[in-house]
Order: C-alpha cells, then structure tokens, then sequence
C-alpha cells in the first residue's frame, strides 16, 4: 500500500491542453484591432484573439469528447501571446475576458464535471511586472531590489545588442528571473498558488520548476495549496524521469515526455527528423524495436510508485513540440497506435488541442495554429476513433486504475494486460505493415479455457495451452479484449 496521497480523480481523468490564444473566439467580447487573421500560420508575436469565453462556448465539444480535465496555458496579463511573461498574477489578461470570464469558465467547466488546472509561472516574470518595472525606473533606490538578481545599472531589459545585466531565463531579457531566496518573492508567489485554488481552480502545472532548485520552496507551496483543496493537482513540466520530484513532498505528477518519446520512436516507422526535435530533449534516437519499446515501458513504470505512475500526465505533444502527426510525416496509423497505447496505459492521457481532428505543426509558433472550426476542415474518422478510444477507457476501470503486465513484445506486436479486481484486459498493438497472428503467453495470469470478448476488434480470444489464440491483427492496428 502506497503512502503517497494523490488525488484522487486524476485516475480517471482525461486532460484536454488549451493554448487560450488559439482555440476559440467568441463574438461577445470585444476585441482591439491589429488581430492576425484565424486562419492563417501564426507568427511568433501576433495575436489570434482566442478567448476563455470561446473555451466555455465549446465545453460541449469537449465532453461530447469525452474530455474530464482542461490544462491551459498561462492565463494572466501579459505582453506575450503565450503569456509566460506574466506583468499581473492577480488579473487574468482583459484580451482573454478578465477575471470574469475565468469565473464563468470554472463555474460552466465545473457544471459539466470539467476540472480546470491553470500554468503556474513563478520562476520568471514579465518586464511590465511592477517591482522588475520599478527596478527599472529607480535603479539602486527600488525596495524592490532584491526580487531579482541585478548586474549593474541601467537595467539593459530591451537593447538586443547587449546582454541582460540581470538574471533571466535562458538569458531572455524579457522574462526576468525571481530572486527566489528572497523572503518577498517567496511569500508573493505562495500567495498567487493560494489565491486562485481558493477561488476554485483545481491545480496548477508548474512551468521550468528545476530552474527553483530548492526543495523547500515547492513543498511548501503544496502544503499551503493542499491545505486548501487537498484534491488539488500539482503537477510539473519536467521532461525526464524525475522520481525525487514525486516521493509524496512536492509534485503529485509531472509532465510524461518520456512516455511521448517512447511513442514516437517506435509507432512511427522511420526516425523523427531531427531537426523538428533539435534541442528539445525529447523523442530523440533511432526507431525501437518491438522489444526495445517494451523495455522503454518496464523501465518508465519500474521508476515510480504505481500511485504516482496513475498521476502522470500522459501526452503526445505540447505547445512546446511539434504535433505528433507532424514528427510521423502525416501517417495516421502512427498516431491512431499511439493514442490506443495512451488511452489504455496508466496515469492522466493529455490531449494537445487540435490533435483529435488532425491538426498538424511543426516547430513553435507552427504547433500553435488557430483551431479550425467548421467541420469540413477535420479529419471526421480520426475524431471518431479518438472518441472511441477515450469511450473505451471511461468504460473499464481496469484501464484507468488497474496493474499493468506486459505479456508480449515479439514481430512488431506489443501486448499488456490491465487487471483491477474482478475485470481483466489485453491490449495487443500490431506496428506492423502486414497482419499479424500473434501467439500471447497468458499462463498465469489468466485461466485456461477463459474466452474473452472483443471490445476493440472483432475477433474472440481464447486462452489455449497458455497462450492467448485466435485472434488476427491487421496491418497498422490495435485490438482490446475484456474478460467475463
């Protein structure tokens, strides 16, 4: 028996990410003018004009999908289309809709059984946010000096030909470092975590948390927003393995890039261009094996407490990555496979917006494009079988909460089980271009003569001399099948 405490909804929850800029807009806010057209690429600084208001306009879309949980990117005020250069943590951003229009987000999102998690930037802020502005007016005699980390004066905070003479992340001169030792900026920013849980937000997702390397600063931000809504998710953007940042004290979760690089690496049947993935430290090397997968998937499960492994957040892609669909040159099956393996595996799968009609992206600003609505523009089958696959994992708590067992990983055919109580499942994966009739070692883990039905394929399994027959996978294909 664990004696980590998560919350407990994250095991069956399906995350949907939202980029506020890029999903909707809705036509009862008025919007200023010089607003870069819907349909067109986005650029790097332009601004779309999405809304919170649209996200509430589309809750139906997302529980008609099946969605139980939106993750959205920073909300605040900002001169920054991503907003990760926050100016005001106590103002969502008046082009977003202001405070109100994240009031009625929780309120409608809530009524639906949507729960809402909000980006959490407290490593850096903005060069609009008031003590660095400050700072930058007064020099030396700013109280606030000690909020961040100052070289010299006058601040260099916009000049591109010199560099920042103050901390700043990856050396960014508009996203000025917290000086986190300072007792201020810790308290400032304990406050911002508390404040928004208190009025009813249901986590947060920390962004750049390695970059505070300070145990404490972290556990006592989960002792106070645990205090007051002990269901709420903490959940963190690291992109490896990080065992230390969920022993219980700081993080319910993190952010599975791990889980996405497996994914790639062996549902898509080339190598990932690396230039898409440069620098990105994530779905980089050769394709794997069927056996190399396998012990991918040993490996990411045998590194945490299976409390923790269902609190992940499992995903595909991000605002920071190329879309999936894109890094496997548009080839469906590849992503149809990989969100089968998702919806199936433990912890929270993650959505990235778009992705369920076959929205494609390469590097940032390309993987945050406007979302296309108007149906004529998705891709309708790759929507329905995204539906079918969330459908199947609100159907089986085993899917959600059960043990996983791998049981084959032979001739490009990858099979698990999931087993909780009384319910048992097996998920076969055929990554191959030709059928396969694979032959699945069950003894021991199911009875002999034990039929099961198919709950994802059409064929009827049987357990035979130990072994999982009669059942025939197509090209490019997976198949489900539940006992009793």
């Amino acid at each position: 028996m664990s004696t980590i405490q998560t919350p407990d909804w994250i095991k069956d929850a399906v995350f949907y990410q939202i980029f506020p800029d890029r999903f909707a807009s809705s036509p009862a806010l008025r919007k200023p003018a010089n607003l870069e057209l819907w349909e067109v690429p986005p650029t790097r600084h332009g601004f779309k004009g999405g809304d919170l208001l649209g996200i509430v306009e589309h809750l139906d879309y997302l529980a008609d999908l099946g969605i139980s949980a939106l993750y959205l990117n920073p909300v605040f005020r900002s001169a920054a289309n991503h907003r990760y250069q926050t100016y005001d943590y106590y103002q969502v951003d008046p082009l977003l809709g202001g405070n109100r229009a994240l009031r009625q987000l929780l309120d409608e999102a809530h009524q639906r059984g949507i729960r809402v998690v909000l980006d959490g930037v407290f490593n850096h802020a903005g060069r609009g946010f008031y003590q660095f502005h400050h700072i930058l007016e007064n020099e030396a005699a700013s109280p606030y000096i000690a909020w961040f980390s100052i070289k010299g004066f006058p601040l260099n905070a916009y000049d591109v030909y010199q560099e920042p003479n103050y901390q700043a992340w990856w050396n960014l001169r508009a996203l000025p470092k917290f000086n986190t030792s300072t007792p201020a900026v810790r308290e400032f920013l304990w406050g911002v975590a508390q404040h928004w849980v208190q009025l009813g937000i249901d986590g947060w997702r920390l962004d750049v948390p390695e970059e505070i390397p300070d145990p404490f600063f972290w556990q006592e931000l989960r002792r106070r927003v645990k205090a007051i809504n002990p269901e709420a998710y903490l959940v963190g953007e690291i992109w490896h393995l990080a065992p230390d940042w969920l022993a219980g004290d700081r993080f319910d979760g993190v952010m599975n890039y791990p889980f996405a690089t497996a994914c790639l690496r062996f549902f898509v049947e080339e190598d990932v261009d690396p230039e898409l993935v440069r620098g990105m430290g994530y779905a980089q090397g050769p394709h794997l094996s069927v056996r190399e997968f396998g012990a991918t998937i040993d490996s990411l499960l045998g590194a945490y407490d299976p409390e923790v492994s269902r609190c992940l957040l499992n995903l595909l892609g991000s605002h920071d990555t190329p879309r999936f669909l894109t890094l496997a040159r548009g080839e469906e099956s590849a992503l149809r496979l990989a969100i089968l393996f998702q919806m199936t595996y433990p912890g929270a799968p993650c959505i990235y917006y778009g992705d369920e009609i076959g929205l494609q992206g390469g590097r940032d600003p390309d993987c945050r494009r406007a979302f296309p609505w108007g149906q004529e523009r998705w891709n309708g089958a790759l929507l329905s079988y995204i539906k079918g696959c969330i459908a199947l994992r609100q159907a089986h708590p085993a899917l959600r909460r059960g043990e996983f067992t791998t049981l084959h990983a032979r001739d490009e055919v990858y099979a698990f089980a999931r087993r909780l109580e009384n319910e048992s499942l097996v998920v076969a994966l055929n990554a191959a271009r030709s059928a396969r009739a694979p032959q699945i070692e069950v003894a021991g883990y199911l009875p002999e003569g034990v039929r099961l039905r198919a709950v994802w394929s059409d064929a009827v399994a049987t357990v035979e001399g130990g072994m999982l027959s009669g059942i025939s996978l197509p090209p490019r294909s997976g198949a489900v099948w539940v006992t009793g």
